[in-house]
C-alpha cells in the first residue's frame, strides 16, 4: 500500500455517506451534469482562500490570479471581482480574460515565443506585455508604431537566484523565460527611448514551494533586485509582480504553508524597500493556490479486476482528464494525490487498489496500491486538488475519448 495525500479540508458526507461538493452530493451532481468524468468546482472554497490571503497579505499588495491554472470561463467570472488583476500566457487566455470581465489594464501577458499577430492584440487591447526578450521588445515597440499606440511593456527579469523547494523552478541560470538580470536596465532604456510605456518588473523566482522560509527569502531578494533594477535605470517602475510560489500539499507528508507568517514577512520588507520603490505597485501571482483544493474530478468505476494477485478499478476517467494525478505533470518520482470512493467517503480502507483510467498506456493510473474501501463497477471515486490543471493541462483529445463536464457550484 502507497499513501495518498491529504484530502482538503472542506469536503464531508451526508448522512448516507455520501460525497457532499459544496453543500451537493456527489451523485446528484453527476446525475445533473449528466455523466462522468465530471469536475466540481466549489466557488465558496475559492472566496475563502482568497479573503484569507488577503487577510494575511500586506494592504497594499495586489492579488493576481494566473489563470493557466483553471480558465474555464464560469471559474474566470467568479474570480474577476475577487482578484486585482489576470495573469495570461496567450492571446486565448488573454481574451478568455477579458471575456470575463477583467479590465485589459489589469491583465499581464508573459510567456515567451509570442507572435507578432499576438503582440499586435495585446497591443490593442491595452494589456501589458511581460516582455521575454530583447526581440520581443524589438518587435513590439515597431508594431505599436504601426498602431499609433504606446505599447505597455513590463520587462520579465530571470533572476541570478531560484525559488529553493519549488516544485518548478523559474528563475536562476539559463532559462527560455525572462532577460537575464544584468542585461535589464538597457532593454528598459530602450523601452522608454524606443516610445513604449515602461510598466516596471515581473520577477518570478518558481512556483509550488512548501518552505515558508524559502519563500521569505526569494520575496526578500526579489525586492531587492527590483530595486537595483530601477536604480540602475533612474527610474522607478509603476508596477513589480513578485511572482507567486505559495504551494499547495499534494502528497502525504506535506504540511500547508502558514501564509499569516510570509505576509508579515513580505510586509517588513515593504515596509523597508529602497525609497525609488515607495510609490510602486507590488503584486503577487497566484494560480493554484486559489483554485486547487475547490476542484473535484469525479469518474465511475467501469470495471473491477484482478492480474497477479493486484485489484484494479477501471474508471471513466484518468490522465486524459488528469494529467497532473497520473504523476506525468512536472513531477519525478510518481505519488499518490488524495483519492476516494465518493459514495462511501468516510468508510474505512478494506483493500489495496489501483485506479487507473481507460487509456491503453500504462501511465494512465489516478491512484497506485492506495487503500480504500471495496467499491465496485457503477461507483464513484473521487479524485481531490482537481482545482488546478485539470482539464486544460492534459491531453482531452488522446484516443477520442469524450471530453469530461465541468459545473460551478456555489457561484
Amino acid at each position: 500500500m502507497k499513501p495518498t495525500g491529504p484530502i482538503p479540508p472542506y469536503f464531508v458526507a451526508d448522512s448516507d455517506g455520501m460525497l457532499m461538493i459544496g453543500g451537493r452530493r456527489a451523485d446528484d451532481l453527476v446525475a445533473e451534469a449528466g455523466d462522468t468524468p465530471l469536475f466540481v468546482y466549489d466557488m465558496d472554497i475559492i472566496r475563502q482562500r482568497t479573503e484569507r490571503l488577503r487577510a494575511a497579505m500586506p494592504n497594499e499588495l495586489a492579488l493576481h490570479f494566473a489563470i493557466k491554472a483553471n480558465p474555464w470561463a464560469p471559474v474566470l467570472a467568479a474570480m474577476a471581482p475577487l482578484v486585482d488583476g489576470f495573469d495570461v500566457a496567450s492571446q486565448g487566455e488573454m481574451e478568455r480574460a477579458i471575456a470575463a470581465g477583467m479590465d485589459a489594464g489589469a491583465v499581464s501577458f508573459a510567456g515567451p515565443g509570442k507572435r507578432d499577430r499576438e503582440l499586435k492584440a495585446a497591443i490593442l487591447a491595452g494589456v501589458t506585455l511581460n516582455a521575454e526578450s530583447e526581440g520581443e521588445v524589438s518587435r513590439a515597440l515597431a508594431i505599436g508604431r504601426d498602431l499609433g499606440i504606446a505599447p505597455r511593456i513590463a520587462i520579465r527579469v530571470n533572476p541570478s537566484f531560484d525559488l529553493k523547494g519549488s516544485g518548478m523552478k523559474m528563475g536562476g541560470g539559463a532559462k527560455p523565460f525572462g532577460v537575464d538580470a544584468d542585461r535589464v536596465p538597457v532593454l528598459v532604456e530602450a523601452v522608454i527611448a524606443g516610445g513604449g510605456d515602461w510598466r516596471g518588473f515581473h520577477i518570478f523566482a518558481g512556483s509550488q514551494s512548501l518552505d515558508a522560509d524559502a519563500i521569505m527569502e526569494a520575496q526578500a531578494q526579489t525586492i531587492a533586485l527590483a530595486a537595483d533594477l530601477a536604480e540602475q535605470v533612474g527610474t522607478a517602475p509603476r508596477h513589480v509582480n513578485i511572482g507567486g510560489g505559495l504551494g499547495i500539499p499534494y502528497f502525504s507528508g506535506d504540511v500547508s504553508l502558514d501564509i499569516e507568517s510570509i505576509g508579515s514577512a513580505l510586509e517588513k520588507q515593504l515596509n523597508k524597500t529602497s525609497k525609488i520603490l515607495e510609490d510602486t505597485q507590488f503584486a503577487m501571482e497566484l494560480g493554484r493556490w486559489f483554485v486547487a483544493e475547490a476542484g473535484v474530478y469525479l469518474t465511475r468505476v467501469v470495471d473491477r479486476k484482478t492480474s497477479h494477485d493486484q485489484t484494479f478499478l477501471v474508471c471513466d476517467g484518468g490522465l486524459h482528464h488528469q494529467l497532473a494525478a497520473s504523476g506525468n505533470f512536472g513531477t519525478v518520482i510518481r505519488r499518490n494525490y488524495p483519492v476516494a470512493v465518493a459514495n462511501r467517503f468516510p468508510a474505512e480502507a478494506s483493500e489495496t487498489v489501483s485506479v487507473v483510467g481507460p487509456l491503453c498506456t500504462p501511465l494512465d493510473r489516478l491512484g497506485d496500491q492506495v487503500a480504500l474501501p471495496h467499491a465496485e463497477p457503477g461507483e464513484l471515486i473521487a479524485v481531490f486538488l482537481a482545482g488546478a490543471y485539470g482539464r486544460s493541462a492534459s491531453p482531452t483529445g488522446f484516443l477520442g475519448h469524450p471530453e469530461p463536464l465541468e459545473v460551478l457550484v456555489n457561484a
